[in-house]
């Protein structure tokens, strides 16, 4: 982090977990330190930034910096850099806390701060603070729990609570995991497990009331160069270096080292999904499979690669484009020299299929046979695949929302 850089803390965590709490918390406990705030809200009033402000002397317009009616990872980006960059031109501070909404992921605002922009220039992200509500991450991923849709019914664009939930997992620096009391014990060490599978380096605090010391939260843990390593593609990498060890031929799946009791492993084949059976497949996930994730070959006829994301009960598919394999050759000579390290084969080139799977009491075996009925036979392979069945799509970005959790009434 430069010294003249003004360092930046994330605050994310789905509605209620207790993001607002930890702020007003931190804001009376930071001591000398001058923090400036940055608060918003999806609604057009923003109640959250009337709670804050009462905490904090370092203001806007009369109160802490406030955006409203909107989403600061989307809509509202463009909003979010003009205010930041106003209020370093304007104020003298510490420290910038931006709490994102309760629908907001942390990930593109985290970007903005790092990426060329004129944030960027003023600001470095020092740390990612993800406040997980346990009960309701117990509820979300557990045995009888179920998690609900986040957003309204009537958005084409909602993402279910899952994807939310393990999602700001996966980017944090610090995990608090908030409202210990509303769990017992061992429902507790369960939540903690699975943070901790979701992002092995992360710093997991547990609380009540979001009472976290300030030197935990501002503390500088962000690494632009591991930002993105979750768990799971963690033990992807994992497994791919263990390939290249091993000059195994990717036909079989791989255990990457149990992470606290939370086990987790890697299917990789050579061999294509047939459409209809895949997508059946992922329809029916067990519960046990709380995190999933990786690159997949399905037959669809149009050579382009797919990348699949399940959480909890929310699976998607998302055409990621064509396989390196499927360029003209001057393309695909100029792509592997850049990429010494692609995976690599002589007849199929990069299409392959590589999932990792993370989960609590999983049947690795039954998933595995499950997932190898869904491949291709050699008859299928020999046939068109032009004729299969196909509800994937097709163009680059698109992509189809397989299963997803019924909005809460």
């Amino acid at each position: 982090m430069s010294p003249a850089a003004i360092p930046v803390t994330i605050l994310s965590g789905s509605l209620g977990a207790g993001k607002t709490t930890l702020l007003n918390y931190l804001l009376s406990t930071a001591g000398d330190r001058d923090i400036a705030v940055l608060v918003n809200d999806m609604g057009d009033i923003n109640v959250d930034a009337d709670l804050v402000s009462q905490n904090t002397d370092l203001a806007v317009d009369g109160g802490v910096t406030e955006l409203s009616n909107g989403c600061i990872c989307c809509e509202l980006q463009d909003d979010l850099e003009t205010a930041v960059v106003r209020l370093a031109r304007d104020r003298d501070f510490d420290h910038l806390v931006v709490e994102a909404s309760g629908i907001s992921e942390p990930r593109p605002v985290a970007r903005l701060f790092t990426t060329g922009s004129q944030a960027a220039a003023r600001y470095a992200v020092a740390s990612v603070v993800a406040v997980v509500d346990a009960r309701q991450f117990h509820d979300a991923f557990g045995e009888a729990g179920v998690a609900t849709r986040r957003g309204t019914d009537d958005g084409d664009g909602d993402r279910p609570l899952s994807d939310l939930l393990v999602e700001g997992v996966e980017f944090a620096t610090l995990v608090v995991l908030n409202k210990t009391d509303l769990v017992t014990s061992a429902e507790l060490d369960e939540v903690e497990e699975m943070v901790r599978a979701l992002r092995p380096d992360a710093t997991v605090v547990r609380t009540e009331h979001s009472q976290v010391d300030p030197e935990t939260v501002l503390q500088a843990r962000y690494d632009p160069a591991t930002a993105e390593e979750a768990g799971w593609k963690r033990a992807l990498e994992a497994d791919e270096e263990g390939h290249a060890h091993d000059d195994h031929d990717g036909h079989d799946h791989a255990h990457p080292e149990a992470v606290y009791g939370v086990t987790s492993f890697t299917y990789r084949r050579r061999r294509p999904f047939h459409p209809e059976r895949f997508r059946a497949f992922l329809a029916d996930l067990p519960r046990s499979v709380v995190r999933s994730k990786g690159s997949c070959w399905i037959a669809t006829g149009a050579d382009c690669s797919y990348t699949m994301g399940q959480a909890g009960p929310s699976v998607r598919v998302e055409a990621a484009g064509p396989w390196i394999a499927s360029l003209p050759e001057f393309e695909q000579d100029a792509y592997r020299r850049n990429r010494s390290n692609l995976d690599w084969d002589e007849e199929w080139g990069d299409r392959r299929t590589a999932l990792v799977f993370i989960g609590r009491g999983m049947d690795e075996d039954a998933l595995t046979a499950a997932l190898d009925g869904c491949l291709l036979t050699d008859d299928e392979m020999a046939a068109s695949w032009d004729g299969f069945d196909n509800g994937f799509p097709t163009t680059t970005s698109d992509e189809l929302v397989v299963t997803e959790p019924a909005v809460e009434n």
